[in-house]
């Protein structure tokens, strides 16, 4: 029995020591961590935040977008885009979502885990944090976002993750099961539009299965949509790679923003990919939980945007 449980812990130590977790500076901001495996590679800040700033093979690209004059600053009086994932609260309001995460955060390294603590909101009175836990090998990654309320009342609030992807590449998402009519006569989802949306924009792609929403950096018109997936996935191709981001909705739940999951808009400077939790009533002290599955991939090509060519080349990552 000791020698089973010995080669257990052994087992699980080694396991654990494939994923460095190392303090290092990063595009100007001394307090970074760069957590790795070998193939794979992040860097969360700690000057600010809670954010990631970077995910990407070790050596390769940057997926996630960077403002490179706001990278290295921190302290500002407005909110600042400045790029990478970040944590909001739902729906976008002007007050709870555009918050300040400008300064220091409380970094907690537990093994190959890792978590960034955000001090109390003073214009909220809620606490975010994001608990980043990379696979020993490939390129998975679990993120946990919390929002706890701290304030002496409740909140009705959804956690909501936001993604901004670097420029010119290829946003593709999933819509539920299809059916033919007239057995499926019920709806499967909704499709939100914005007063600004405008699907006659060539940005946009539509199919039986899926649509897909491309960066542009010469056009500066916003485009947004969302929509509802239980088994939601939006994958970002760049340059012959693929960062797929994926999340399990409850079809019981409420949810915001007329009863979406997935979230996507562009402008001229990024593409953002984001999720969204139920509306919770948080009591005071209470913690509401969101949870997004990361991938990365390589040497991932379209030839057109077709369901053959996604089914061919993405539902295999999936």
């Amino acid at each position: 029995m000791f020698r089973i449980l010995a080669f257990v812990l052994t087992l699980t130590m080694t396991v654990s020591a494939a994923v460095k977790i190392e303090k290092t500076a990063y595009a100007g901001w001394p307090n970074c961590y760069r957590i790795t495996n070998g193939e794979v590679e992040m860097i969360v800040t700690g000057d600010v935040g809670p954010r990631v700033i970077r995910y990407g093979f070790v050596g390769g690209q940057n997926l996630f977008k960077e403002f490179k004059d706001e990278l290295g600053k921190s302290g500002e009086s407005k909110w600042t885009p400045r790029g990478g994932h970040r944590l909001w609260a739902g729906p976008e309001d002007e007050k709870y979502s555009y918050a300040l995460d400008n300064g220091p955060v409380n970094i907690q390294v537990r093994g190959p885990e890792l978590e960034a603590i955000q001090p109390v909101e003073k214009e909220t009175g809620i606490q975010k944090s994001m608990i980043v836990r990379l696979a020993p090998a490939g390129s998975s990654v679990e993120v946990i976002h919390r929002i706890r309320n701290t304030t002496w009342f409740a909140l009705e609030i959804a956690p909501w993750a936001l993604t901004m992807m670097a420029q010119g590449g290829q946003a593709i998402y999933g819509f539920p099961p299809r059916g033919k009519h007239p057995e499926a006569l019920q709806p499967t989802n909704p499709l939100v539009v914005w007063a600004y949306t405008n699907f006659g924009d060539p940005r946009w792609k539509f199919t039986l299965e899926h649509f897909g929403l491309s960066q542009d950096p010469n056009n500066p018109e916003p485009q947004k949509t969302a929509f509802f997936n239980v088994h939601g996935w939006g994958a970002y191709l760049l340059k012959g790679e693929a960062f797929i981001k994926r999340y399990t909705a409850d079809p019981s739940r409420t949810y915001p923003d007329m009863g979406v999951s997935f979230e996507t808009f562009t402008n001229a400077e990024f593409l953002e990919m984001e999720t969204i939790g139920p509306l919770a009533k948080l009591p005071a002290g209470a913690t509401v939980e969101h949870v997004e599955r990361w991938t990365l991939h390589k040497n991932i090509k379209l030839s057109g945007f077709s369901d053959a060519e996604i089914n061919r080349a993405i539902k295999p990552l999936l």
